[in-house]
């Protein structure tokens, strides 16, 4: 097999269910249509199709994508999207009712982690049955086993029942196995969100080395900047069917905004009196002209009633600029037409490196500033972010967004716990990949100088001292 060709190829897959009200009403439908048919071909009955006793549901319908060799595949949805049941499908476990599945090459299913363990056995003996029950043989077992005990990294508790385990332990040993069986296809199912964070920074390092090697890895994870960061395409699910399949970064953002369209919309504010100048916020410089780049040929996400009209990149003083050195301060300014009433509106941009790795990330929620408790349809929003480049040399893109908040919420943010403002969060436009610019090595009196390792600068101190033992150094002059 090439790399050109998928090992995973689904075509049209559904998945049905027959949801019976009653427990008889399944005995009825196992009966009653047989008799129907059986009354049918004698004659003695009318024609017609048979009666039903259950209600169709569909946990897939029309699925369709492919992965090939080295690809990572994000699924995302809401909890009853239909993920878990997609992976079961292709892990085997379970048949549709319609459609194709095309599946090449050994399976690492990571959904139920475990699911082949005894928990009277010891982690040793779990790990000797569950590796030959995966596919490997006695020797290839025997070769790989101090590699996936010393990755489990559990110590002296492998020779324990894994009944006694913590579930951090199960998952570690579980992922051990699974993970070292080189398998040609990786399917994970929120299984490494019980681990902890060394642990998972582990499990991820193993499953890059698995797809440079040419593994396919499907990720199903509630966690976005998961999906954006470890996998280049990502599906979202929404009632079974595929509402999106791209880019992970933009499936994100149709995720999130897919979770606000099912939230009831917030009630007008009618009472609220017009947006005034002593209301309207801080005053928002604007840029030079040269500054303003076309956004009209973006993909803009919104929710149908704000868009972004304008958008730059400078220094400080508004003068255009896309190259900068480490320490130097960008500028990202947009303007937002809103066609409805909104809040308080929220501001925020992204900062990715060349690999798609968010650098940095923040909104007006998490800094100290003034914002309007109230704009009217038909206004527009001006923004302006500064950044200070503490990040390593390189190329970076950035994207925009504006969302809104309830008033009440924003005047008491100082109590408000992050989970609040997720859930009351409604995004209005985002635009992914809004634009790039470039970070060169910092200059200090004309010279140039690394700031620091890795991708970015963290603020702290050094203090450096000696002491002097003089009494050994004395010992040490007079030795011969």
């Amino acid at each position: 097999m090439s790399f050109d060709d998928p090992v995973i190829d689904v075509k049209g897959l559904g998945k049905r269910y027959e949801i019976y009200d009653h427990p008889r009403d399944r005995l009825k439908q196992m009966v009653v249509p047989k008799l129907h048919n059986l009354v049918g071909r004698t004659g003695l009955g009318r024609n017609g199709e048979a009666p039903r006793y259950f209600r169709e549901f569909w946990a897939l319908r029309d699925v369709s994508f492919q992965v090939r060799p080295g690809e990572s595949l994000g699924i995302i949805g809401r909890n009853g999207s239909g993920k878990s049941t997609l992976l079961q499908i292709l892990a085997g476990t379970m048949s549709p009712t319609s459609g194709e599945v095309s599946v090449e090459g050994r399976i690492a299913a990571l959904l139920e982690l475990g699911s082949g363990f005894n928990p009277e056995f010891t982690g040793r003996e779990n790990v000797l049955l569950n590796a030959r029950i995966l596919g490997l043989s006695q020797q290839e077992v025997e070769e790989r086993y101090d590699r996936i005990v010393g990755f489990a990294d559990i110590g002296e508790f492998i020779e324990q029942p894994v009944k006694t385990y913590s579930s951090g332990m199960f998952v570690r040993l579980a992922f051990a196995v699974q993970a070292h069986i080189d398998a040609s296809i990786v399917i994970i199912d929120e299984a490494l969100a019980v681990g902890d964070v060394f642990f998972r920074q582990k499990c991820y390092a193993r499953l890059e080395a698995l797809r440079s090697s040419g593994a396919a890895i499907i990720l199903v994870s509630h966690s976005m900047p998961d999906i954006e960061q470890y996998c280049e395409r990502a599906i979202v699910l929404d009632h079974g069917e595929m509402h999106y399949a791209g880019p992970s970064a933009e499936a994100s953002k149709r995720y999130y905004l897919l979770n606000q369209a099912v939230q009831p919309p917030a009630p007008a504010s009618v009472e609220t009196p017009p947006l005034s100048a002593e209301r309207s916020g801080a005053e928002v410089a604007q840029p030079n002209h040269e500054a303003f780049f076309d956004v009209t040929g973006l993909s803009q996400v919104s929710n149908g009633k704000s868009r972004c009209t304008r958008s730059a990149i400078c220094n400080e003083q508004g003068e255009a600029r896309t190259h900068f050195r480490q320490g130097d301060v960008v500028v990202f300014y947009s303007e937002f037409a809103v066609d409805e009433d909104i809040e308080v509106p929220i501001y925020g941009t992204v900062i990715r490196n060349d690999r798609g790795i968010i650098v940095h990330g923040k909104n007006s929620w998490q800094v100290e500033i003034e914002a309007p408790s109230f704009v009217p349809a038909g206004s527009t929003v001006a923004c302006r972010q500064e950044v200070k480049l503490d990040i390593a040399p390189g190329e970076y893109t950035f994207e925009i967004g504006l969302a809104a908040i309830p008033a009440k919420m924003w005047q008491r943010r100082e109590s408000t716990s992050h989970e609040e403002f997720d859930a009351s969060f409604r995004s209005l436009c985002h635009i992914a990949q809004a634009g790039y610019f470039s970070v060169g090595v910092a200059l200090r009196h004309g010279v140039s100088t690394l700031t620091h390792h890795g991708v970015a600068d963290l603020p702290g101190t050094i203090r450096i001292g000696a002491r002097t033992h003089a009494r050994a150094r004395e010992d040490v002059l007079h030795v011969g």
